[in-house]
């Protein structure tokens, strides 16, 4: 306990009383501050900080038990001690105890008795309050490392380390740390209410060891956020290997207690979730380069016809999925095809590619889009008996516009014209069961007139029916763009969520 830096609210009618117990107080280091009844006292609680109360049972308009028990209602670890030169029996003093107060001293009381039970009683409830505030400090920052932990990407990851380093520690905070790319980004929060924010901010690493470091600074080596005047900050650096860059928490070093406990368990948690983060983000650039390696490298060239695709593969997912699209000239025909197997994995990305390829064999072999879906449809009954795919599958001639459709319980095609929309209904069941199809469905697609076909997870939402997405898409889908590639991203862009949770193929077919 330092007795200079703590506040006595000393509170007696008398006026030569408090004047003695006001000194003896501030001889020994103690701040005093006086009241001479049970209103006025219980106003200066209120309204400053106050460490301790020594209150006299007796006032004028109230009795000390009574302005002891409203303290403690509101302001429970604020001590009190009853003094009092009337009420000294056991009754008396059991009462004042039971009623909240900490101790009982009845006059006369000697100084040192005095300075010596402020000191004990302080003492005790500095400790309750050092382990209230770790045990609060540490549920936040378990809140913060689950939010951390639950980023979709990096620069989210600093949102929720500033934001929580603000909450643990009531006060501006900024988190550093490096991108996997190398960027130097700081999260910032102006406070623990504020919204967090990510700017660019640059720090040499140099000489940091592997582990935990904590440092007093200068506030000025960190100007990301206005820090409390006449403040240093600390610093607490973590590095889990040698070759990752280091990370820095950075808060008012007047929010710190001794050995800055919670302030390196922030640290430590924040870079685990980096690292996290990064096997995480490592890992779905390989499915994602894996996906699209088994997906067409190129589009064809074919006079009459303008040809896009767009392929999005789900961003909060690490698994490759099931999606996949097909373009290919065969025997002066368009082939399309839009397709979606069941399930997000790598097994899902191999199912895809066996049909893909299924597809593209049986259509090289001369047949028609409803005998290439059932024969593909026998090759996965066959071969892949637990699996499930559908498929939107088309030969297009691009002189006369001549489609021939076929499809396995895929969403609609759409054609756009002249600001007009309409779907191509093909009901048909989807691949990997036995069931009788349609014939193939024959239409002319009109000089000027776009043909779009998509995989569900352009207009399907957890909170809207597939109805709905059909008629957002036919809104959005009315205009088309000159150029069919931002047309096709127009699409995404309009349709899809900004965190796509499944993938999204969309083929667009104009014919000049």
């Amino acid at each position: 306990m330092e007795g200079g830096a703590t506040t006595v609210l000393v509170v007696d009618d008398s006026r030569t009383k408090r004047y003695l117990l006001v000194s003896w107080l501030s001889r020994a280091g103690f701040t005093t501050v006086e009241a001479e009844n049970g209103a006025e006292a219980l106003a200066l609680v209120k309204a400053d900080h106050v460490d301790l109360v020594v209150l006299d049972v007796r006032l004028p308009d109230m009795s000390g038990f009574e302005v002891c028990e409203r303290i403690k209602v509101e302001h429970p670890a604020v001590p009190v001690i009853h003094v009092s030169a009337h009420a000294v029996d056991v009754g008396d003093r059991a009462q004042g105890l039971a009623r909240g107060a900490d101790a009982y001293l009845a006059e006369p009381i000697e100084p040192e008795e005095l300075v010596a039970t402020a000191q004990a009683v302080l003492r005790y409830y500095q400790a309750r309050r050092r382990a209230e505030l770790l045990a609060e400090r540490l549920t936040v920052l378990a809140d913060a490392t689950v939010q951390m932990h639950a980023a979709s990407n990096f620069v989210r990851l600093l949102e929720a380390a500033a934001a929580g380093a603000a909450r643990i520690f009531r006060s501006p905070a900024a988190v550093v740390a490096e991108t996997f790319e190398g960027d130097c980004l700081a999260g910032v929060a102006t406070g623990p209410d504020a919204p967090p924010a990510v700017v660019p901010w640059a720090v040499d690493d140099t000489g940091v060891p592997i582990g935990s470091t904590v440092r007093v600074d200068e506030p000025g080596n960190w100007g990301l956020v206005g820090w409390p005047a006449g403040d240093t900050v600390t610093v607490a650096a973590a590095r889990l290997r040698e070759d990752r860059a280091a990370l820095y928490v950075v808060v008012p070093t007047a929010t710190q207690t001794v050995r800055t406990p919670v302030l390196v368990q922030l640290a430590q948690a924040i870079a685990s979730a980096v690292e996290a983060q990064r096997s995480f983000d490592e890992e779905h650039r390989i499915a994602i380069t894996l996906q699209r390696s088994l997906l067409p490298r190129w589009l064809p060239r074919v006079t009459g016809l303008d040809l896009a695709v767009r392929y999005e593969p789900a961003s909060a997912r690490t698994e490759v999925g099931g999606d996949f699209y097909e373009l290919v000239m065969l025997d002066g025909h368009l082939l399309v095809a839009v397709g979606d197997v069941a399930g997000h994995s790598l097994h899902a990305a191999t199912v895809m590619a066996e049909l893909r390829h299924a597809v593209r064999a049986y259509a090289v072999e001369g047949h028609q889009p409803g005998a290439i879906l059932d024969r593909v449809n026998e090759l996965m009954r066959t071969l892949l008996p637990n699996e499930q795919a559908t498929v939107c599958l088309l030969l297009l001639h691009p002189g006369s516009g001549l489609v021939r459709l076929a499809s396995a319980g895929h969403l609609p095609a759409l054609v756009s014209r002249d600001g007009r929309v309409e779907f191509v209904q093909h009901s048909a069941p989807l691949l990997g069961v036995r069931a009788p199809r349609p014939p193939d469905l024959e239409f002319v697609l009109p000089a000027g007139a776009t043909l779009v076909l998509y995989t569900d997870g352009l207009i399907e939402r957890r909170d809207t029916t597939i109805d709905d997405g059909l008629a957002a898409l036919s809104r959005v889908a009315a205009r088309v763009d000159d150029d069919l590639d931002l047309f096709c991203q127009r699409l995404l862009v309009e349709l899809a969520p900004p965190e796509i949770h499944d993938d999204v193929a969309v083929v667009a077919v104009r014919r000049r």
